[in-house]
């Protein structure tokens, strides 16, 4: 039966898009600036993905180039209006986005009061930040008043977080379904994403118990169209969310990154065909957002370390498909996204080394793929490049 496993690398930017100056993010360049980082701290140790032809993707200077890669590679710009998790993985599963979701530097207060009035909470904070710095700064206040952290970010999000020896975490995800049937409308936000924390000796510890709350996709993707041709799709990590839970015939969540590759792993062990669509969120929210490159490094590293373990478990028929959704450049000025292309990384069996598939127009190309080669209805956008990667 034939499967195709596609492992989004959260945030893994390639280079700034044409327009990326109008996002404020000229210069940006996620993959070069860790491996700067990393060559000053002794080097940088991810040979599988180099093998696969990480460093023969257009526009990567800072990881040497494979004289003979092992897999297909290229790399994808975005052709839908934004940069953040959403709009990423849906332009991925072959919708674009032409108009970009709402923004906010602050929530308006009218929103604001109808929350309060609807969760019985008061609330603080209501402005752009970090989330590990404002629970820094907003801890011990809500320790002594038990009001709801709230934020936004450059990103389409309404985020609220507790400490929860302060507010329980089922009270928590309870305010952010309100805040989800309240951001409607003109309030509409793309995702509201709940952020508990624990706090020990003064030090704030966000958990893994995370919950995004997004809007569902307008139309098809190439999930629901593997699912309507009777095939399985296993979401796993933050697919179910971003997706809101279409399209799927089961979901896991992630602990972090390894715990995702060990669902993977085991999905990958089973005996079906279809899909496996998988997010690993650690690049994006414990490195890129916090500016640690080398943090950033070595979790990639860590990855890469684990690419012969899914090798291992892919059958006959198997392809496996590493990009990403956006770019987070963790030496770019602030703490959000990045305008940037993204890699396209694919092997398995049938898959012919060394095809480059140069710059493509958009991230839906992978959609297209996916559905061409499970033999299902295409998506709304997207070119598939099966023909060019087959054997």
């Amino acid at each position: 039966m034939k499967r195709v496993t596609v492992i989004v690398l959260d945030s893994l930017g390639c280079g700034e898009l044409p327009d990326a100056a109008t996002y404020g993010d000229a210069g940006a360049h996620t993959i070069d600036h860790i491996a700067r980082a990393m060559k000053e701290c002794g080097g940088w140790n991810i040979p599988h993905m180099k093998a696969l032809g990480l460093g023969n993707i257009a526009g990567i200077c800072g990881v040497e180039p494979e004289r003979e890669p092992a897999g297909a590679y290229g790399r994808l710009g975005e052709a839908s209006n934004g940069k953040d998790t959403i709009t990423g993985h849906w332009e991925i599963a072959g919708l674009l986005t032409k108009e970009p979701f709402q923004t906010f530097e602050h929530f308006p207060e009218e929103f604001i009061r109808e929350f309060e009035g609807r969760t019985g909470m008061k609330t603080m904070g209501n402005y752009a930040a970090s989330g590990t710095e404002i629970i820094q700064k907003l801890g011990e206040e809500q320790k002594a008043t038990g009001k709801l952290i709230v934020y936004t970010s450059a990103d389409s999000v309404f985020q609220i977080a507790a400490n929860t020896a302060v507010i329980p975490l089922e009270k928590l995800y309870r305010c952010c379904e309100i805040a989800r049937e309240l951001l409607a409308g003109a309030w509409q936000v793309g995702r509201v994403i709940a952020r508990p924390f624990t706090e020990e000796n003064g030090v704030y510890t966000r958990t893994a118990d995370r919950r995004d709350y997004a809007v569902s996709p307008p139309a098809p993707t190439m999930m629901d169209m593997v699912k309507e041709g009777g095939q399985t799709v296993v979401a796993i990590g933050k697919i179910h969310d971003i997706f809101n839970g279409c399209g799927m015939t089961e979901s896991l969540h992630n602990e972090n990154n390894m715990d995702g590759v060990n669902h993977t792993i085991c999905a990958l062990k089973r005996d079906f065909g279809g899909l496996i669509f998988t997010n690993l969120v650690d690049f994006d929210s414990l490195y890129g957002h916090r500016r640690d490159p080398v943090g950033y490094g070595r979790c990639l590293e860590e990855f890469d370390a684990r690419l012969p373990e899914i090798y291992d478990a892919m059958g006959e028929e198997d392809l496996l498909i590493l990009c990403a959704d956006h770019g987070n450049d963790p030496v770019h000025s602030g703490w959000n996204h990045t305008r940037e292309y993204v890699p396209v990384l694919i092997c398995g069996k049938p898959v012919t080394s060394g095809v480059d598939l140069k710059t493509r127009a958009t991230f839906a190309d992978i959609g297209a793929t996916v559905c061409d080669y499970l033999g299902v209805a295409p998506t709304a956008i997207g070119h598939s490049f099966l023909n060019e990667i087959l054997k």
